[in-house]
């Protein structure tokens, strides 16, 4: 399957999050650090959803929960997430339906950030153990002074495009830029 990786800003944008187990909850995490506006449909949820300070609505998941939505995440029983699936596609919102790649639209990747960078890595809904192993290793082998990194990074790009650098000189400019970090 032939994705399209993609970054996309939830700040402030509604999100379903359908389910209200372990698995739900730890989606819930990572769209809260997104800035996502969640709103929690389950006719139970566990106590750190119900502490989280989200909107919850207690009760099963129906078809007009992803008005306004720009993104659903279904965490509930197969037989539900399908039902989001189909509802989702017919609203044209995208569905991340959590280990059933069969009803999902959107793949939410293994990630590391750290200093301002963010690597996510999917496999397409296959195989998520893989995509955390290979998360602990991407981890590992970044630079332990990847804020050094990044600085560098974002000062030439300022000065890129204040003097209009083309596009073609700006990668050999910013390894020569590295590789002067470590005299």
């Amino acid at each position: 399957m032939n994705l399209l990786p993609i970054f996309l800003k939830l700040a402030g944008r509604r999100v379903l999050l359908v389910g209200g187990g372990p698995v739900a909850a730890s989606k819930l995490d990572a769209l809260l650090r997104a800035g996502a506006d969640v709103l929690v449909v389950a006719p139970a949820v566990q106590p750190s959803i119900a502490a989280s300070g989200v909107r919850i609505e207690r009760r099963p998941y129906q078809d007009g929960d992803l008005d306004g939505v720009w993104l659903a995440v279904a965490a509930a029983t197969p037989d539900v997430n399908a039902r989001v699936a189909r509802d989702a596609e017919t609203r044209q919102v995208f569905v991340n339906a959590v280990d059933d790649p069969g009803n999902a639209s959107a793949y939410l990747g293994a990630v590391v950030r750290r200093a301002g960078v963010t690597l996510a890595i999917s496999t397409s809904g296959e195989a998520p153990a893989l995509a955390g192993i290979l998360r602990e290793t991407a981890d590992a082998i970044l630079p332990p002074d990847l804020e050094r990194w990044s600085a560098c990074a974002s000062e030439l790009r300022a000065r890129w495009k204040r003097d209009a650098v083309p596009m073609t000189e700006r990668r050999p400019q910013l390894v020569a830029a590295l590789k002067a970090l470590y005299p």
